[in-house]
């Protein structure tokens, strides 16, 4: 411990920090302390005091602050900490606080910290759910409560939420991972706009001598036994949970139906009673969303003018399944098995540095922009008349490097990811809150062109595909064959999805549209929300697989960005 706060350097960014809104944390840490100052320690019940009485809320701090710790303690270089940790209290040391307060409890929890310190960006992290599970994937009282938080329904402020997406039953991991399957989401998980966080895991080493004849109950890079799914979900109307996995640990079992939780299967974290220890093992899918909220917090520091849509989309565009998790939900591979696989680890695993950086050989754009879903119908004059219909369309003409793209080899294969992040706001007074078209306010669609397909082309697409969709029937796709997820991504509020193609035909797809689609703002115009502004954050990345390949430097000098020059020293 002494020789981590040693190489540690707590460079903190005065107006970026972590919110954890759980048990309390013991900031007498040594490795706490620096992070987590008292003022910065609160409970929604200040009779509950800000002391952690269960040791959860300590163990979710150690991990926001510096990650999995064990390899922070088996590294020697230099550690920076550049954001910051609070602490709200919403958990009772005694009882457990009423079903109906839930989200009333969450929603002040929150209050007191932006109240405490109202300049900071916060990531608001939370890793408490509800073991009953009845809601299964309908919005409750809660989950509609975290929507109407995150997407500033009284304020106008967004804020992004990180949570778990909850663990599975102790009685059903012997039937992993079938039970993993029919294990729901739980609630508040079924959120709309927070990033519900599942679990995965790369531990399958047992050196404990007492398990020697113990084996790992998940593959390596498998899904946790921790982890629950949105698998029993029904299809094409819910959200797609949780988006994204991280480490959540692993099981040894004996082969005899014997199950143990192992230290060496396991994360490590700080302890809340640091007289008797400093470390303790962490798992389930509370260290995962504790992970996710670091990942955020880093991308918020270096990235200030971010939005909280934005670094939602980076953490979802910067993950891929690894060979675990594709060996063991994709099947064939098809869209159909693609569709199962999004539903049980979401997009796969966030790669951090993915999300900060571009190499050579890869390069990412970002847009921030508003954009009015709705208006008054109009005559031919521009008069307004009875009815609501769609109104804006955004379309983007991409900077691609065209010269570069056609003069690779024929047939080189290129990948181009899109991702498109927006937060709704929930159908006021629960009133159908089973129809996703009168629980979300709107909905947005990215569409790209197909090689040989113009814009206007591109447009009169779009435009059909809306009219069919107004008219019940499912809307127009643009050409599948390209895309690896195709129409199961337009699920919740967060899509993204994997074009892949030839260089060539990447030259010639270089216009993206975000249009929207109907919610309750046009269908319960009523409400006067109808002409309401709705913001988003769109990414797209392409990536060539050769190293030589520089498609970042050509972009960079025509939209005016100064590329830094190599000098031999």
């Amino acid at each position: 411990m002494r020789d981590l706060l040693e190489r540690t350097r707590y460079e903190l960014v005065p107006d970026v920090s972590v919110c954890i809104l759980d048990t309390g944390v013991n900031n007498g840490h040594p490795i706490i302390g620096p992070v987590l100052s008292d003022v910065d320690c609160q409970a929604v019940d200040p009779s509950w005091g800000t002391h952690d009485h269960d040791k959860h809320g300590t163990l979710m701090a150690g991990i926001a602050a510096y990650g999995n710790l064990v390899e922070a303690l088996s590294e020697n270089g230099p550690i920076n900490l550049n954001h910051r940790l609070e602490s709200v209290k919403i958990l009772p040391p005694h009882g457990a606080n009423p079903t109906e307060l839930w989200g009333y409890i969450t929603s002040q929890g929150i209050s007191r910290a932006e109240i405490n310190a109202p300049e900071r960006k916060r990531i608001h992290c939370m890793a408490v759910a509800a073991a009953d599970t009845r809601d299964r994937r309908r919005p409750s009282s809660w989950s509609g409560q975290l929507d109407q938080i995150t997407a500033g329904t009284d304020d106008d402020i967004r804020r992004l939420l990180i949570i778990s997406a909850g663990n599975t039953d102790p009685a059903g991991w012997a039937m992993y991972p079938d039970a993993q399957l029919t294990d729901s989401i739980h609630d508040p998980g079924q959120s709309w706009n927070a990033l519900t966080v599942g679990a995965y895991t790369e531990l399958d080493a047992i050196q404990d001598r007492t398990l020697k004849d113990y084996l790992p109950m998940a593959p390596k890079n498998g899904l946790s036994p921790f982890s629950t799914t949105s698998f029993c979900w029904e299809d094409n109307k819910w959200p797609i949970k949780p988006e994204i996995v991280l480490e959540g640990g692993n099981l040894a079992h004996d082969g005899n139906g014997f199950i143990t939780e192992c230290d060496d299967l396991s994360l490590l974290s700080t302890y809340y009673d640091p007289q008797n220890s400093h470390f303790h093992p962490f798992t389930m899918t509370s260290a995962a969303t504790a992970q996710a909220a670091c990942m955020a917090a880093r991308i918020q520091a270096q990235y200030p003018d971010f939005w909280p849509e934005t670094i939602r989309a980076l953490l979802v565009h910067a993950a891929n399944w690894p060979d675990g998790l594709w060996q063991q939900f994709s099947g064939d591979g098809s869209k159909t098995a693609l569709k199962k696989l999004l539903r049980i680890c979401g997009y796969g695993v966030p790669n951090l540095e993915r999300a900060l950086f571009s190499a050579a050989n890869s390069l990412t754009l970002i847009a921030q922009a508003e954009i009015q879903p709705f208006d008054k119908k109009r005559d031919d004059v521009g008069k307004p008349i009875s009815g609501y219909r769609t109104k804006d369309m955004h379309v983007y003409e991409l900077p691609w490097p065209k010269d570069v793209l056609r003069g690779l080899p024929d047939g080189t294969g290129v990948e181009m990811r899109v991702t498109l992040s927006y937060f709704i706001e929930p159908g006021p007074g629960e009133i159908g809150w089973q129809d996703r078209y009168r629980y979300a306010s709107h909905a947005l669609r990215f569409e790209l062109n197909s090689p040989g397909e113009g814009k206007e082309e591109l447009i009169k697409r779009i435009n059909k595909a809306a009219r069919d969709e107004e008219g019940g029937h499912p809307g127009t796709a643009s050409a599948s064959k390209y895309w690896k997820i195709g129409q199961a991504r337009d699920r919740g509020s967060v899509h993204s999805d994997i074009w892949q193609g030839t260089a060539q035909e990447l030259a010639d797809s270089n216009i993206i549209a975000i249009s929207p689609r109907i919610g309750w703002w046009r269908e319960r115009a009523h409400l006067k929300r109808w002409d309401r502004r709705a913001r988003y954050a769109l990414v797209v990345s392409i990536t060539t697989p050769e190293e030589t390949i520089d498609v970042y430097t050509p972009v960079a000098t025509q939209v005016g960005i100064t590329v830094p020059i190599e000098i031999p020293v």
